[in-house]
């Protein structure tokens, strides 16, 4: 007879299984919710880098920076965003360099409307993977300038030769249009948007970075070393990479007026803790200003004649202080520093140079105030003391007693014991001559008899 089955030795396999089944449902839930969001591919990531500023070491380093960053985090592309009246060739070769070495695609934008890119900013354009302007700008006008000198004509022909084939080297590779190209640099031609969309100098005209991208992709380029990619820049996130706080401050500095009046300022503070030792803090300030105007002429293009004008203009202040000559060396000494600081910064462009009135400012301000301070520097210096003994040589005093040979002289509104070589009656006026602690040396006044 077989024993008797109990309930709970009937439910607790089923509940088991119940479990298990609620558990595999769950697990397959959440793998079907989650199945679709995994397979969907991210969206693609393109870096955008502002570039409106002159073309200097600092705009060449910021680029690098963000080409190295697009790279790092596998970016469809990169839009250096351009409007630059140029700057120096130097700079720009790196800059051309560095996009023809990018492994990241890389698209010079010249916006917004108005901007341009002219004079290296061209060369930059021309460089990239995708040229693109917006509506309303230009670029060209690239005639080479030799740091703001006039060139003889072998010169000029040698510099031309050299910007020409530099520009041809890159935009043949590119399979744009060579000779339009060599024109902006032969001759200054400058081209609008559509002028140059239609020389096939570029390749798209679009409004904003957006309708950039959106046209763009799906589009099929070829890099500098030949290989074929295509882009994907269809509802792309758009990474703006503005320059960092260093280099915000550094590009700055690379104004030639700002590093000319920080440099004067420096000399001014200098000049007050010379005039008013113990100070501290004007000369500590002042040193500071200095090394800071001194580092940013390291970064520009200088004219060490100009520095030679500077030199020789602190040279003719010292000899004004030397010697009389009626202000005759002080004139010409801030002439010359006038002159030198006009001429301190060589830049191809005018944006790169110190502006006349920079110059004419700061020049004049700063001879006329070397000039006063010097001269009352100097007269102090020469002037009589005015206090303690010393200030009683050659003073006048009365004789208050006789002096055979010594008795009381009154000077001053004080009463000294005197010592006279020749007898001198009371009230007679005698000068002192020398001082032996608290005794006077005098002598009649013959002057005054």
């Amino acid at each position: 007879m077989y024993p008797a089955r109990t309930h709970s030795s009937r439910r607790i396999p089923w509940a088991r299984l119940g479990f298990a089944f609620v558990f595999g449902l769950a697990v397959l839930a959440c793998s079907t919710t989650q199945s679709p969001a995994a397979a969907s591919p991210a969206r693609p990531v393109v870096v955008e880098l502002p570039l409106h500023d002159t073309i200097q070491p600092i705009s060449a380093a910021y680029l690098r920076r963000g080409l190295r960053h697009a790279a790092d985090i596998h970016a469809q592309a990169v839009v250096v965003e351009m409007g630059t009246p140029g700057g120096l060739l130097t700079s720009t070769r790196a800059m051309v360099t560095a996009i023809e070495q990018s492994a990241v695609p890389v698209i010079v934008y010249v916006a917004p409307s108005g901007s341009r890119a002219g004079s290296a900013g061209f060369f930059i354009l021309e460089s990239a993977d995708v040229a693109a302007m917006a509506p309303g700008t230009e670029a060209g006008a690239s005639h080479p300038i030799l740091e703001g000198q006039t060139m003889d004509a072998v010169l000029k022909q040698k510099i031309e030769n050299d910007a020409a084939a530099f520009l041809r080297s890159y935009v043949s590779r590119r399979g744009r249009n060579v000779q339009a190209a060599e024109e902006a640099v032969r001759n200054s031609k400058s081209y609008t948007d559509q002028e140059a969309l239609n020389l096939h100098l570029i390749d798209v005209i679009s409004p904003n970075v957006g309708t950039l991208l959106d046209h763009l992709n799906g589009t099929t380029i070829t890099r500098f070393s030949g290989a074929k990619q295509v882009l994907d820049t269809h509802d792309a996130d758009v990474e703006a990479m503005p320059p960092s706080t260093r280099e915000r401050i550094l590009s700055a500095l690379t104004d030639p007026n700002l590093a000319v009046i920080l440099l004067i300022l420096g000399g001014l503070l200098i000049y007050l803790e010379f005039n008013a030792p113990g100070t501290i803090v004007p000369g500590a300030l002042g040193t500071l200003l200095v090394l800071i105007s001194l580092f940013a002429l390291n970064l520009l293009p200088l004219e060490y004649t100009a520095v030679g004008f500077l030199v020789g203009a602190l040279v003719l202040f010292v000899l004004d202080i030397k010697f009389t000559t009626h202000g005759i060396l002080g004139l010409a000494a801030i002439g010359c520093l006038v002159f030198g600081l006009l001429t301190l910064v060589n830049g191809p462009i005018p944006e790169m140079r110190v502006h006349l009135g920079t110059a004419l400012g700061a020049g004049i301000g700063f001879g006329l105030i070397t000039i006063f301070l010097t001269t009352i520097a100097v007269r102090a210096r020469r002037a009589k003391v005015q206090t303690g003994g010393e200030a009683l040589l050659g003073a006048l005093a009365v004789a208050q007693t006789a002096l055979d040979p010594n008795g009381q002289v009154l000077v001053r509104g004080e009463l000294w014991q005197a010592h006279s070589s020749h007898a001198v009656a009371a009230g007679e006026t005698v000068r002192i001559r020398d001082r032996a602690g608290l005794l006077l040396e005098v002598e009649r006044d013959v002057r005054g008899s």
